[in-house]
């Protein structure tokens, strides 16, 4: 033992190799607050899985439909005749509800029900597919064609367990024999389930036919809508980023107008939808529930976001880049656009694909132009058509499948979901890739 060590502990001191109260204390609040992070961490990823989870399991049931192949005699003779009828459809209906009898029974299927009673199985696009066909290939009358048809949404229920027998008690459609005779039709391959590419081309139906639906055209309305708001908020929130950090003299004026920036950045998106109404739609006489209408919304809420991760990344540039620009003889604007602009350029297109993504998922603007009220059956004809004709947006179009009764729309809604997020996740993994090409390091 030391002098030293003697003499602290003949005096009473605590030795600096031992822990005294307060520093244990000071450890162990350390340590609770460590696990409480982790715990918090935990509790976060949780949530995520879960949500995960859920939007994996009940949207990806949108993607796979069910489709009953029926072969039907494209009789010269019927389809004249159909052609002539005012209702045209229902002419084909009958045709192909007759050949599903017929193959009902080849395949030894027992049943006691006619042939409009089958029909009940099928889409109501049905009719509408064959006549399509008939149209393109009019070499193809006289032959015998397979048909895959949809069928009905309550048959596409059952397979993917959303409709069961006690279900369909009080159904005016279906009941448990259409069941049983499902589940042998699927036993000899006539009724399977399928990847449905129309889920993602197609376009959206009407209550009646939910098993038709599709995101294709919103998407296409979502994409006209996000030129729009590129093609306006990038400059227009570059050009003023610019002179307020780097030309603005320093006043008042210019005070209030980044505190209003920054209060705008924080207002409801509802209250942006409220501003596109009265303006492009009232006064501007703009058409309503136009991509164009919606793009310019979305640019005014947009516009705040992009103005303050641009002035973010302006002022994240070392001001010695600018006074050593400054130094060599280069103007004002030289050093501003040939170097620091150059190097904040990942953080100005980093903000920019955020605030776009942003707006990718925006409803409430949406709602209050009416693209939310819209079905959109038709691909625009050209990009004209496409900025000024009707349409919705992919989030507009979820929330028009949430709230319709049929359960298959929700179904759907679960599967637009999948798709916002593939864009939405495509979008931040090309601002990370875009941040890592034009970063530079001083």
């Amino acid at each position: 033992m030391t002098d030293a060590s003697a003499n602290n502990s003949a005096s009473g001191k605590s030795s600096l190799l031992v822990q005294d109260a307060r520093t244990r204390n000071r450890n162990a609040v350390e340590a609770r607050f460590k696990w409480y992070g982790i715990t918090a961490i935990a509790i976060g990823c949780a949530f995520l899985i879960l949500l995960v989870t859920a939007i994996a399991f009940n949207g990806s049931r949108a993607f796979r439909q069910t489709f009953v192949t029926v072969p039907v005699t494209l009789d010269a003779a019927a389809i004249e005749a159909a052609e002539a009828s005012m209702m045209k459809t229902s002419q084909y209906r009958k045709m192909i509800e007759a050949a599903l009898l017929t193959e009902v029974s080849e395949a030894n299927i027992e049943t006691d029900m006619d042939a409009g009673k089958l029909g009940d199985m099928l889409s109501s696009s049905a009719p509408a597919q064959m006549r399509d066909f008939v149209l393109a290939n009019p070499d193809r009358i006289g032959d015998t064609v397979s048909f895959d048809f949809l069928t009905s949404s309550r048959v596409d229920g059952y397979l993917k367990g959303r409709v069961t027998r006690e279900s369909l008690a009080n159904d005016k459609n279906l009941d448990a024999a259409h069941l049983d005779l499902v589940d042998q039709m699927r036993d000899i391959g006539m009724v399977e389930k399928r990847f449905n590419i129309d889920f993602i081309i197609g376009s959206d139906a009407s209550e009646e036919r939910p098993e038709q639906a599709g995101m294709g055209v919103s998407i296409l309305g979502s994409l006209f809508m996000m030129f729009v708001v590129l093609f306006l908020s990038l400059p227009i929130g570059v050009a003023a980023s610019i002179y307020l950090e780097e030309f603005a003299p320093k006043s008042r004026w210019t005070d209030l107008i980044e505190v209003n920036i920054s209060n705008l950045a924080a207002v409801p998106s509802i209250v942006f939808g409220i501003l596109g109404v009265a303006v492009f739609i009232q006064i501007g006489h703009l058409p309503k529930s136009a991509p164009l209408v919606g793009g310019l919304v979305l640019t005014l809420m947009t516009l705040p976001t992009i103005i303050i991760s641009t002035r973010a990344a302006l002022k994240a540039v070392p001001p010695s880049i600018r006074e050593a620009a400054l130094g060599v003889g280069a103007s004002k604007m030289q050093s501003v656009f040939h170097h620091v602009l150059p190097l904040a350029m990942p953080g100005i297109l980093t903000g920019t694909i955020i605030g776009l993504a942003q707006a990718l998922g925006e409803t409430a603007p949406l709602l209050l132009i009416g693209m939310v009220g819209f079905i959109a059956t038709n691909y625009p004809t050209g990009p004209i058509d496409g900025f000024l004709s009707p349409n919705s947006a992919m989030p507009a179009q979820i929330y028009e499948w949430a709230k319709r009764a049929d359960p298959a729309y929700y179904e759907r809604a679960w599967g637009g979901i999948i798709i916002l997020l593939v864009f939405l996740l495509a979008m931040n993994v090309i601002a990370v890739i875009l941040r890592r090409r034009f970063e530079r390091r001083w």
